[in-house]
């Protein structure tokens, strides 16, 4: 479970080029055209495509309310200059049965750039720092090699391969496992992109007038 400080829609992670923040009703759109994107959501158990209008923003409130009960922290991923321009999104999931589970997704016309990476790094970052969590898990299909080198530069290690259930996908398909635990975490934070800036609510809401 996360903690008061992450329960707050005013909680933000800032890194060298994003600005994380809780998503908002304002980007149901963004996420219907970018989430929906065929490549994108086939790389994805949940995302539809397409993606219907009524989805996101029934995202957008389940988010919300999982950020605020704690079970989970979804964080819109935008540009540290563009802090309302959503271009993806990154999350940990404590609600499952197993260790808690990182996700993300990324728009297309940002791809190749490290911000997938960079972003979660920051979240990766946080779950550490606020939580008493020993290990991250995380999954990517096997035909998406570029989603495994983003687990491998955050520190992930690849542990295994099987089946999850994909129902966007409509039924199991390979994955490749992979698994971070708070040891090898803690010999890597000298991560230079990452180099987060959290924020409680007096801090956020300072910053996000200055932006």
């Amino acid at each position: 479970m996360f903690p008061d400080l992450t329960r707050d829609d005013v909680f933000r992670l800032e890194t060298r080029r994003l600005w994380l923040r809780w998503p908002r009703l304002a980007d149901a759109a963004a996420i219907v055209r970018l989430a929906g994107e065929k490549v994108v959501a086939d790389m994805t158990g949940i995302i539809p495509h397409p993606y219907p209008p009524d989805e996101a923003e029934k995202f957008v409130f389940a988010a919300r309310q999982a950020n605020a009960d704690g079970r989970r922290l979804v964080m819109a991923i935008t540009p540290r200059a563009k802090p309302n321009q959503l271009i993806g999104t990154v999350e940990i999931r404590c609600d499952v049965p197993s260790a808690p589970v990182l996700g993300y997704w990324l728009g297309t016309p940002h791809w190749g750039q490290g911000l997938a990476t960079e972003a979660a790094r920051s979240l990766i970052d946080a779950f550490f720092a606020y939580t008493e969590g020993k290990e991250l898990l995380a999954s990517a299909r096997v035909v998406n090699p570029d989603c495994q080198r983003v687990l491998e530069k955050c520190g992930f290690s690849h542990v295994g391969s099987g089946l999850e259930s994909f129902p966007a996908r409509g039924g199991l398909l390979p994955v490749d496992k992979f698994r971070l635990d708070r040891r090898k975490w803690q010999s890597l934070k000298t991560w230079s992109s990452s180099d987060y800036v959290p924020h409680g609510p007096e801090e956020a809401q300072l910053s996000a007038a200055a932006h």
